[in-house]
Formats: C-alpha cells, structure tokens, sequence
C-alpha cells in the first residue's frame, strides 16, 4: 500500500513538472516564427537570400509581427561573379522602409579573396546607416593557415574601401578550431543550431544564428534563418 501510494505521488509530480515544461515551451512558440526565441538578448532579426524568394517587405515589418525584427542582413555576393538573384529588390526595399540592415558576401576559399571583395563592392555601396558588412565563411579551404590568410585579405579589402570593418560570420565549429585564436580585432557571427545554446563570454561575438527552420510570417511554406543579438537597436 505504501509503495503503491509513493508510486501514485511519483507520477503526480513528474505529470507536474511534466506540464510545466510543456506550458513552457507551448508559450515560447507563441509567436509569428514558429520557433523557440531565446530570451535575455537585446537585438533580434534575420538573414535573408534568394532561397526566401520575393519578400513582402511591407507585410514582414508591420508592428503586429511578434517578435518585431530588429535587424536584417541581406545575400549580395557570393564568390568573384555570382550575385543573389533578390539582392538588389531586398535592398531597395530595405532602404525605403529604412529598415536596420546591411549586406554579406559568401566566400569561396579557393577564388581570389581580393577579386571577391571587389566583386562584392561592386555591387554593395554602403550607406553611412548600414550595418557593418559581413563575410560568411562556412567551406573548408587548402588549408587553415591559407583561409585565414584569404580571409584577412577580404576583410582589410573591403574596410579600405568603405570605412566600415567587417564582420566573419561562421559556424561555431569553425570558430573554435580555426579562428578563435585569430582576428582579435574583428567581430563574428556564430551559427550553432543545437539548444540550449548559450554565447561564449567572448564580446567579439555579437550575433548567434540559433536556427534556419523557422517559419517565415506572411509567406506559408517558406523557411528562414534566425538571430539574436548582444547590439541593441533602436
């Protein structure tokens, strides 16, 4: 009868418990995205490209979207000759809404970095109110020591062009066995997609990509990527 009794007790907590979880998370994905949105950062917003298609700008940016994007970052370039098929609508339409934003590149290692930056400015004229450009490094080069160098080369490239130092986007992977120990002075942008998940205490990290499976609002079918911030825009 005891046993019985503290089996009975057993379970009613764990169901307890159990619904609070469940409650807990139930809320968290009570917003827009479809997705679990991590607290305690001070920015939230997105990352788009071609792979999103024609965005209804005007629909995403209107203040009942929950939560409000804060920041977007926009596909321009990629490589020495490939430009993103929706670069020049989102960044027009970016501009007219004034909408916070700025635009990356995605690096191929074995293509001349110095030819990709040109590429890239070609095609990207900073506005004094854009965000920092970003270098979206994923792909393995010949080697680290060569990609760093390449990617050293992109970086001051594009800072002596525009003013404006850029940012290394790349994976946490990545970050911890390639570039952690290097550009000290530079800023990243990890994405780690495995919650919980919480940023190194180091402040050259001011963006997390915590997800590319959320739901994009207003466009039924469509996925997109996700960020939090330690920037707070206004």
């Amino acid at each position: 009868m005891k046993k019985s009794t503290h089996l009975i007790l057993h379970l009613i907590v764990l169901s307890f418990f159990g619904y609070l979880l469940w409650s807990s998370v139930v809320l968290k994905f009570k917003n827009d995205f479809n997705f679990v949105i991590p607290s305690n950062y001070a920015s939230f917003g997105i990352d788009v490209s071609h792979h999103q298609g024609k965005i209804d700008w005007e629909a995403l940016l209107q203040e009942d979207i929950q939560p409000q994007i804060q920041f977007i970052y926009a596909k321009a370039t990629e490589g020495r000759d490939h430009l993103d098929s929706q670069w020049e609508y989102n960044r027009q339409k970016l501009i007219k809404l004034k909408a916070k934003h700025g635009a990356y590149h995605f690096f191929r290692p074995k293509t001349d970095s110095r030819e990709q930056a040109i590429f890239f400015l070609k095609h990207y004229n900073p506005l004094p109110t854009d965000l920092a450009p970003v270098l979206d490094v994923e792909l393995e080069g010949s080697s680290d020591e060569q990609l760093i160098k390449d990617v050293y080369t992109f970086l001051k490239t594009v800072e002596q062009e525009t003013g404006k130092r850029p940012i290394i986007y790349t994976s946490y992977h990545f970050y911890q066995t390639k570039f952690k120990n290097e550009f000290q002075d530079y800023k990243f942008w990890i994405a780690a997609y495995s919650l919980p998940f919480i940023l190194p205490k180091d402040k050259r990290i001011l963006y997390w990509q915590f997800t590319d499976q959320a739901q994009l609002p207003h466009h039924e079918g469509i996925k997109i990527d996700l960020n939090v911030g330690r920037v707070q825009f206004n």
